[in-house]
């Protein structure tokens, strides 16, 4: 009874959402968005739930050093970031609720994002065409990803390619930033004086809690319209490497069994120590998936520890290696 009140509930919002896939439904909400300018069908956006930032961007992100932390236990999940010589942390227990932090890093500006229904971790240049935006959720999902928007153009970006799909910068692309996502000891250990993200209201949300629980390991995506890869569940764990000329994603089972593997001039290393944030209702509770790096030669550069049907609906034409 349970399954079927879920399944008709998806069905539900699915048919209001494919209903409502029209820039004149939207344009009261939106209406700076040059909706004529568009690469993608717009069938294939739907809402998600929250309205335009009803899931709160953070503007104005405060730190306290990594000796000052309490309360986060040493697998939780944490993103970290190095630019020009400066190192941050911010925890995913944060950006479960937030989604996007505009911040900068070595006077870099960055966005450092995460879209927990596809467990994508993106670190972007907010640089666009020589001026630098903020970005905000949209509230809006295409193939259960992220649609971010910037606040100068209120054009729509695809949080997992971190193109521009709608809107009068349609066809521009950030450039995304390498960033590790790994367990707090781990980071600690390697960055004992670096600043680490923190609530700048504690109270604002259940920070530590997942919505999501169980979420990877369900038997197919929320709000997910497109098509699953063949050969593999798909909410099972994979790497994807874009940098470079050619891509490829390994499944994490595959990484796990082997430890390292290297690819396209690419090493990717695995160990233990990461816990999921998409398991238990306390983060700190979540099975351990493990760490992953990737390094060319010896600078880390950007992957994906992300979902297979997110490779699959973004990179249609990279297999999966299992």
């Amino acid at each position: 009874m349970k399954r079927t009140a879920i399944t008709l509930f998806i069905t539900l919002i699915m048919g209001i959402t494919h209903a409502a896939a029209d820039p004149n439904f939207w344009k009261f909400e939106w209406p700076r968005t040059d909706f004529s300018k568009s690469s993608v069908d717009f069938v294939d956006i739907l809402s998600g739930g929250p309205p335009k930032d009803g899931i709160p961007s953070i503007d104005d992100p405060q730190f306290w050093t990594v000796d000052k932390i309490k309360g986060l236990e040493e697998h939780e999940p944490i993103i970290s970031v190095t630019i020009n010589g400066e190192t941050k942390a911010y925890p995913i227990r944060i950006l479960t609720w937030h989604e996007i932090v505009n911040d900068t890093i070595g006077g870099t500006p960055v966005a450092v994002t995460y879209c927990p229904l596809c467990n994508a971790a993106v670190v972007f240049d907010r640089r666009i065409r020589g001026g630098v935006t903020e970005f905000g959720v949209s509230g809006k999902l295409r193939y259960s990803d992220m649609i971010m928007y910037d606040r100068v153009t209120e054009s729509w970006w695809q949080q997992f390619t971190g193109e521009a799909i709608v809107g009068s910068l349609q066809g521009e692309k950030l450039k995304i930033l390498p960033s590790r996502t790994e367990s707090w000891s781990r980071f600690a250990k390697r960055h004992p004086t670096a600043d680490v993200l923190v609530p700048n209201d504690t109270f604002l949300r259940q920070y530590g809690s997942n919505p999501y629980v169980r979420y990877d390991t369900a038997h197919r995506p929320f709000l997910f319209n497109g098509e699953f890869p063949e050969g593999i569940p798909p909410l099972a764990y994979v790497v994807a490497v874009k940098d470079g000329d050619k891509p490829f994603v390994i499944s994490l089972q595959k990484l796990r069994d082997e430890k390292s593997v290297e690819r396209e001039g690419v090493t990717l290393t695995w160990t233990d120590g990461t816990r999921s944030a998409l398991d238990s209702r306390q983060i700190a509770e979540g099975r351990q998936i493990g760490n992953v790096i990737a390094k060319r030669g010896d600078e880390d550069i950007a992957y994906d520890l992300t979902f297979a049907f997110v490779t699959h609906a973004f990179m249609p034409d990279v297999p999966i290696e299992q």
